[in-house]
């Protein structure tokens, strides 16, 4: 009997712990890891991890009752679309106009083709044109209908005036508010591909500040997107973070506004090696995580991996496997509590609750050839673009 109460109390000093512990940001419980021997198995504890994650989701609803989306796509007949979608089920869809210059001339063809750089930011969010290398750029607040036509400048490219800016290709990496200098910045890539490459100095960086209207050259040495894809970049506090690699590695890379620094983090070794993987960023209550979509056997799972802290290879920790699953075909977006969208083999539009593992269809068929969609959060806020003028 009393081997028995002892393993009562056990159990129950066990759950007093966990349910401690898992309330605790990322961050918080990877230091007390070290406190004895079991504690560093935590995150190898299923039910723990179970606990961890309805932790933060249960945050996130008690802080946003009805999430909304911007859902961005092409439509049979080659037409970009764009529409908010909203409800605690996604079952709301309202169709809206692209802003200027993103409005296609009726009959024409010769039009910016408009992509989302992320989720919103203080209700802004940052479109560009993929077609013609991400040179037209604007931010808009869909609720104000809003638009800030971002500023170019071609000079610092130029030498002697040889080169052609068609040539000149500009990779939008990041769209994220600086709270240092109460600013909104724009973080892109600029290479040359014409036939007088060897005058040119780059690729380089540049930044562009929404305060002074004007892209500046940064001095820093990262690894660029890994693959030219939509929606490879997240913005979270100030810090934009994006999948880059190098000839043998693959990482995160976090780059601050604010003190314009860049650090890595090595992707887990593990998911590193999957076969046919498909790899992407998003945010979930506050921590980036990367969503793995690979091949098991003859069908595909999911992985939800979450990176602790920028920079820290050893802050990575696996959240869950997700499968089998049959009809995904390819990852659209993710949501802050657990929803991740994605299209699925009929080219319809759903979405997977991760709390409770159902698969909802959206009610949009997106093209069968287009692989471009997006679902980005977006947040309403009726505030100017950059703030309240003085």
């Amino acid at each position: 009997m009393a081997a028995s109460n002892e393993k009562v109390n056990i159990y129950v000093l066990e759950y007093i712990v966990f349910s401690i512990l898992s309330k605790l940001p990322l961050k918080s419980v990877k230091r007390f890891t070290c406190i004895n021997k079991h504690w560093t198995l935590l995150f190898e504890n299923p039910y723990f991890v179970n606990m961890f994650y309805n932790n933060m989701v249960s945050k996130y609803n008690s802080l946003y009752d009805e999430p909304c989306f911007l859902l961005s796509h092409k439509n049979s007949n080659w037409e970009r679309e764009l529409y908010l979608i909203s409800g605690k089920r996604i079952e709301n869809k309202l169709p809206l106009n692209w802003p200027r210059p993103f409005i296609r001339d009726p009959g024409g063809y010769n039009y910016p083709l408009p992509f989302i750089a992320c989720s919103s930011v203080n209700g802004t969010i940052c479109i560009y044109d993929n077609i013609d290398s991400h040179s037209t750029v604007v931010l808009w607040n869909p609720a104000t209908d809003e638009l800030h036509i971002v500023a170019e400048d071609h000079d610092y490219c130029v030498i002697d005036g040889f080169y052609d800016d068609r040539d000149i290709t500009y990779t939008i990496h990041g769209f994220g508010y600086d709270n240092v200098s109460d600013d909104y910045k724009i973080i892109r890539y600029v290479d040359y591909h014409g036939k007088l490459d060897t005058l040119w100095d780059g690729p380089s960086w540049e930044i562009y500040s929404l305060k002074g209207n004007y892209w500046d050259a940064i001095n820093v040495d990262m690894p660029n997107c890994c693959w030219s894809k939509v929606g490879v970049g997240v913005h979270l506090d100030g810090v934009c973070h994006w999948l880059g690699i190098t000839d043998s590695e693959t990482y995160v890379v976090s780059f601050n506004l604010s003190t314009e620094v860049s650090v890595t983090a090595l992707i887990p070794s593990e998911l590193f090696n999957l076969k046919w993987v498909d790899r992407d960023l998003a945010v979930l209550n506050g921590h980036v995580i990367m969503i793995s979509r690979y091949v098991k056997t003859t069908s595909f799972h999911i992985s939800i991996s979450m990176l602790g802290e920028p920079g820290v290879n050893e802050s990575w920790i696996k959240l869950f496997d997700v499968g089998p699953l049959s009809d995904i075909k390819r990852f659209i977006g993710a949501g802050e509590k657990g929803d991740i969208f994605f299209k699925k083999d009929d080219d319809e539009l759903a979405y997977l609750d991760l709390t409770t593992g159902v698969i909802q269809n959206i009610g949009v068929k997106l093209h069968p050839y287009h692989d471009f969609s997006q679902v980005v959060l977006y947040k309403k806020n009726i505030l100017p673009i950059g703030g309240i003028k003085e």
